[in-house]
């Protein structure tokens, strides 16, 4: 079987499934830092977010990258019951991407809307690039 017959199969065993979860992508240009302390200042966006909908917040961390080892930036992540939301930045690039995956009652997309208004309110010069769905935690009809 030639590799674009596999792919027509394999789409069509796909379509077949059901998603247990949803993961949303956010992708970011022209990200400027509105705080020293800018890992910490989304951390706290992040929980927020996460207060503000049904998700429970488990865990919660952020590193600050001083350029030392890793670019200068951050990652934050606010671990949930049902999976989890980050956020990693790359300063100097002005980059920025966030991602909200869910496989419980809460919403990624409500989650990830409430985060990029905050975000756009605080930061003129963001832009979303990109935003993506894609079902998670694929599975046969049980």
């Amino acid at each position: 079987m030639n590799v674009r017959a596999k792919e027509k199969e394999q789409v069509s065993i796909m379509t077949n499934l059901q998603a247990h979860g949803s993961h949303v992508f956010l992708d970011y240009t022209g990200y400027v830092s509105p705080s020293s302390e800018d890992g910490q200042w989304m951390l706290e966006i992040l929980e927020q977010a996460v207060e503000r909908s049904n998700a429970r917040n488990v865990h919660s961390h952020v590193e600050q990258f001083d350029g030392s080892h890793s670019p200068l930036g951050f990652a934050a992540v606010v671990l949930l019951d049902e999976s989890h939301v980050s956020a990693h930045c790359y300063s100097e690039k002005g980059w920025l991407a966030l991602d909200c995956f869910t496989c419980g009652n809460s919403d990624p997309n409500a989650l990830a809307d409430d985060i990029h208004q905050k975000l756009i309110q605080q930061i003129s010069s963001l832009s979303l690039k990109r935003r993506h769905h894609l079902p998670r935690f694929l599975h046969e009809d049980e």
